[in-house]
């Protein structure tokens, strides 16, 4: 299984395969608890496997873990946090 990683000084969480990015989601960061998920992308090869579902989860986990709250910019992390009211705790 392919796992998310991240890279804070390039904000992002990603998932590659044998070296090639095929996933991504990305942040800016207002301030220390305050992040804005700005762009999420993954490779139209590997679309419908729910590899965004996967970033997303790991963001909200990594937000909660950190007392961080997050402001969904993009329209795949807005629609995240209007059907799953389970990430509500970390929504800004």
């Amino acid at each position: 299984m392919l796992q998310v990683e991240h890279n804070q000084a390039e904000r992002q969480f990603f998932i590659q395969d044998n070296g090639k990015l095929i996933a991504e989601m990305t942040y800016s960061i207002t301030r220390e608890s305050l992040y804005i998920i700005d762009h999420t992308f993954v490779d139209e090869n590997y679309r419908g496997q729910g590899l965004a579902d996967q970033l997303m989860s790991t963001v909200v986990e990594y937000a909660r873990e950190h007392d961080i709250k997050l402001i969904p910019l993009c329209p795949f992390a807005k629609k995240q946090f209007e059907t799953k009211p389970e990430y509500a705790d970390v929504r800004y």
